[in-house]
């Protein structure tokens, strides 16, 4: 399995991004995704997830109503992360996430340890 996030780069703040992940070697479909972030000296932490086989979706506090994760609909391996109103303190390395097989509960999705597959990482700088 190999995920690629792609989109990152540096934006003033107020702006926007969007942010993709491409999956192969399984089919996403039937797994649930997310992204993860992690800041220079900080935790990782849960940053947006979209549910096994639905279109249910989970935000972080810090992202609710800017941020929003999305199933690719002509692409069923692909998920998108669109980003508006940037923050200074969204700065961070963004990781595409993939479940394992089982179907877990709402409250997995907030959890590193709910997903099998990490991608490597894209770039986020908020910044003027």
């Amino acid at each position: 399995v190999q995920l690629q996030a792609s989109g990152g780069g540096l934006v003033q703040p107020g702006g926007s991004l969007r942010l993709s992940c491409s999956a192969s070697g399984l089919t996403v479909s039937r797994n649930g995704m997310g992204w993860f972030r992690q800041a220079p000296g900080k935790e990782r932490e849960f940053v947006a997830a979209v549910r096994k086989g639905t279109t249910s979706t989970y935000y972080a506090d810090s992202v609710k109503g800017r941020f929003t994760i999305s199933r690719d609909a002509a692409f069923n391996n692909r998920v998108h992360l669109q980003m508006n109103s940037l923050r200074p303190e969204d700065t961070a390395v963004y990781y595409c996430v993939v479940t394992g097989a089982g179907n877990p509960i709402s409250s997995a999705y907030f959890r590193p340890s709910t997903y099998f597959h990490w991608g490597q990482g894209t770039l986020v700088t908020v910044s003027s």
